[in-house]
């Protein structure tokens, strides 16, 4: 999936996401929030003004979200993004009501929906992560900016083809047809077993 498309799964089919943000002395908050709407320059959500949550966006400006599809851990897909957001106010409200006509249920007025604004994810890092696959898949996107971030594992020139590192990778994603051999990230679950096993200290962690 691009960017667009990973995007779009996260607003129609995950929907509601569990939403980090940091409290006055720094520690993590989280609050269930409905992602509304989406495009290539982001995710878009509302909230109220009264709320400690709204307060807390505007100080800092920054969520980490995650939410997930499945009916158990093996048909899990999960999308998890963390990035700079802005409020852009009601300019989009209308059209997030049309979207999502539920909340005409809970703001059935005009005047009830004055205190609601929205706010636009528009730079971060994300991952979609799919357990649902074998090997699983993982996949990282960005958005806005944002440089796209280096995680996980590799395994460097000090390799000597052992093949230690392959006997205890739950995925089977390292290939040994090269030396060095080459983990492929988009089937690695990041377990670390590589690193601990390599007699050689081949394998580093990136990010």
């Amino acid at each position: 999936m691009d960017l667009t498309e990973i995007l779009k799964f996260l607003e129609k089919e995950i929907h509601t996401v569990v939403m980090a943000t940091a409290d006055d002395n720094g520690l993590p908050v989280t609050c269930a929030v409905d992602i509304m709407d989406s495009d290539e320059s982001g995710l878009y959500f509302l909230t109220a003004k009264g709320k400690g949550f709204y307060a807390r966006l505007k100080k800092n400006g920054h969520v980490a979200l995650t939410g997930m599809k499945g009916n158990d851990t093996l048909s899990c897909v999960a999308v998890s993004v963390r990035g700079k957001v802005q409020e852009i106010g009601n300019k989009r409200t209308h059209r997030l009501f049309e979207k999502n006509p539920y909340m005409n249920e809970i703001y059935p007025t005009e005047q009830s929906r004055q205190a609601l604004t929205v706010f636009q994810l528009y730079e971060g890092n994300g991952e979609l992560f799919d357990l649902s696959k074998k090997p699983i898949k993982r996949a990282l996107f960005t958005i806005g900016n944002k440089q796209e971030e280096t995680q996980g594992y590799e395994i460097t020139q000090k390799c000597i083809g052992c093949k230690v590192c392959q006997k205890v990778c739950p995925q089977n994603c390292i290939d040994l047809t090269v030396v060095p051999a080459f983990i492929k990230k988009e089937n690695c679950l990041h377990c670390g077993n590589c690193l601990e096993v390599c007699p050689q200290k081949a394998v580093i962690r990136k990010g």
